[in-house]
């Protein structure tokens, strides 16, 4: 049993990271947070005859979904190293999860560019929360962790996510052509955003618990 008012923060101190916008906080996943995000999965983030996503996992049958899904999170916080670091932030708007928010980097203390991705519920689409969770995580990578550069990406026929990226002021950065799924030819627009390009909103994300762990981020 844990001692009362121990925390695993105290071992693992990114779980104590917090940022907040003027509507949703972003925090790193935790176990407590993988109940909710595979109802929330489950319930719907796009249209199935749709794939906004490089590699179509949601396509998996539920029960495998649900597998994997579990694997992908346990297994992208047990390999982050300060070399090849992963967050994968989860969005709540007054307290209920709507989405997840992930930053990723390799060699960031070199390169100082982080690359992001993420997801909605299909119920809390349409809302601006897409370009205020992605605002959120861009600040925090200018702004307190130094980087100079965040890439995206999207598939052309994804335009709710292309419009976020033009909002906030990412330029074209080329583009790719990949197989979507089985037997299905899809062009991808990469995207990138230097401090310079964006596009700020009228708001600074209040981030807490960075000095803790900012060896977790290789600095």
């Amino acid at each position: 049993m844990t001692p009362p008012g121990r925390v695993l923060a105290e071992y693992w101190p990114v779980f104590g990271l917090r940022l907040a916008t003027p509507r949703v906080t972003l925090t790193p996943m935790r176990d407590d947070d993988l109940v909710e995000t595979l109802d929330l999965i489950l319930a719907g983030i796009h249209d199935p005859g749709r794939m906004p996503f490089s590699m179509p996992w949601t396509d998996a049958p539920r029960d495998e979904l649900i597998a994997n899904t579990l694997r992908h999170y346990w297994t992208s916080r047990g390999a982050s190293t300060p070399a090849r670091w992963s967050v994968p932030f989860v969005v709540r708007l007054r307290g209920e999860l709507v989405g997840m928010q992930n930053i990723v980097s390799t060699d960031f203390a070199v390169t100082k560019t982080v690359m992001t991705g993420s997801w909605i519920g299909a119920a809390h689409q349409g809302m601006g929360i897409g370009a205020e969770m992605r605002s959120a995580v861009i600040q925090f990578a200018f702004d307190h962790l130094r980087a100079v550069r965040a890439d995206s990406g999207a598939f052309t026929d994804n335009p709710a996510s292309l419009r976020v990226s033009e909002k906030l002021g990412y330029l074209p950065d080329g583009t790719e052509v990949r197989q979507r799924r089985p037997g299905e030819r899809a062009v991808e627009q990469r995207l990138t955003l230097t401090p310079r390009e964006f596009r700020r909103p009228g708001w600074d994300v209040q981030v807490t618990g960075l000095a803790a762990c900012r060896s977790y981020f290789g600095l």
